[in-house]
């Protein structure tokens, strides 16, 4: 869960950062709403090398082990948000400082895309398979907990600074005090254990080696023999992604464009609801584990698409009390499908092809779902200068995960200890 929160804060820097500093300092000659497109399109671009991230992590992390790949992705993602906290702006370097942003972009979104699956099933492939909900969704939690401290570090400077001195340089520190983060994660990373599950699964890879039996890539047998599976994780990713990204991110420029409200609000309103956020994922977790992955996953697509609605009612109020309350209830649900996630992707694959499978299916939807759902909601608000237009489009994502995840089979009680799936 440490070395999760280390990459989710860096992470959630740059898509705050992208909503509230980055259309200003290096997109400053573009028109208000152009400067925002251009922004939230760099966020988008670290979506579009996770998968990438996820094959090249995946298939590593299938051969020689989940822990080799969690330390260097970690590595990865602290060296290019350090970076980004030094990087010029578009008025010293000019057109330069747009292309390193989208180039360190790149690198954040290769680094997460490989980190999620391996950071999953270290926790996942150890310990009692009655509590792997529970378990394997704190390092799910490491993502609200890695937002609280990116929004409280923001919303700490823009409190304490002008706006000016914010836009100037106050921005940059949250991200140049990554590194320390990065180090704690490190430390904790390099003293985990590699999974149990894994090493028996290598060890029988190496019998069959020595026997002559030749061993495929993941990435094949994954596309072989598990088609349906990365499209199920692909369709559970839908709502939770686009929901999500829209509650924490696009709300920062719905009000600053639409009210013109100030970073702190903003900041404030998503610190609450990151901060129960936190607390209720394991909860769900372990809900699951008792009722079943499929009742707790649904409860949230179905909540999160009818409360989308509710969300922009209140936001809309202008009322900080209000927005938080949105905000709050929006992530609760949100939950329901985060909490769960990673003992039910887990339980699709086989022990030889799981790092691949779980990174391929998460990573592709993050594509079509996250990174463009700043995008397509920053689009809808330009077009319709509406916030129930951004509702819909979270309604229809949560049809998507619900005929997903209610097409499959309940997972809860498969065996994760066998190259192969272990099917109930």
């Amino acid at each position: 869960m440490l070395g999760t929160t280390v990459e989710w804060y860096d992470y959630f820097l740059y898509g705050v950062a992208a909503a509230l500093v980055f259309p200003m300092v290096f997109f400053p000659d573009s028109e208000g709403a152009v400067g925002i497109l251009l922004s939230m399109g760099t966020f988008a671009v670290g979506f579009i090398a996770r998968p990438l991230g996820g094959l090249v992590f995946g298939h590593y992390g299938d051969k020689i082990g989940r822990k080799k790949l969690l330390v260097l992705s970690l590595l990865m993602m602290g060296f290019a948000t350090f970076a980004i906290g030094l990087l010029p702006g578009y008025a010293t370097i000019g057109i330069l400082a747009p292309i390193l942003l989208v180039l360190l972009r790149i690198i954040q979104g290769f680094a997460l895309g490989g980190e999620w699956g391996g950071a999953v099933l270290i926790v996942s492939e150890h310990g009692r398979p009655e509590h792997r909900g529970f378990w394997a969704s704190w390092p799910q939690a490491g993502a609200p907990a890695g937002q609280l401290l990116a929004q409280a570090m923001l919303g700490v400077m823009a409190l304490v600074q002008s706006e000016e001195a914010f836009l100037s340089w106050g921005w940059r520190i949250p991200f140049l005090l990554s590194a320390v983060l990065v180090l704690i994660g490190l430390y904790v990373r390099l003293a985990v254990e590699e999974s149990p599950v894994f090493r028996e699964a290598q060890a029988k890879a190496a019998e069959r080696s020595t026997a002559g039996e030749k061993e495929t890539m993941p990435i094949l047998d994954v596309l072989r023999e598990y088609p349906r599976e990365v499209l199920t994780a692909m369709g559970a990713r839908f709502a939770e992604n686009v929901s999500y990204y829209i509650f924490t991110i696009v709300i920062a420029t719905y009000l600053q464009e639409r009210f013109d409200l100030p970073s702190s609000f903003v900041l404030g309103a998503v610190l609450i609801g990151a901060a129960v956020h936190l607390v209720t994922i394991p909860v769900w977790g372990a809900i699951s584990d008792r009722v079943g992955r499929k009742p707790v996953y649904l409860f949230g697509a179905v909540g999160v698409g009818l409360w989308a609605f509710v969300f922009f009612y209140l936001i809309d109020t202008q009322s900080f009390a209000l927005t938080a309350l949105a905000v709050t209830v929006g992530l609760v649900l949100h939950g329901a499908m985060y909490g769960p996630q990673a003992a039910f992707l887990s339980e699709l694959f086989g022990t030889k092809v799981r790092y691949s499978g779980i990174s391929i299916g998460y990573q592709l939807a993050s594509v079509f779902a996250g990174g463009l759902a700043p995008l397509i909601a920053a689009s809808l608000l330009v077009s319709t200068g509406s916030g129930y237009a951004i509702a819909a489009y979270i309604a229809a994502s949560s049809v998507v995960t619900i005929i997903a995840v209610a097409a499959y089979s309940e997972t809860r009680t498969r065996r994760l200890d066998g190259a192969e799936l272990q099917r109930s």
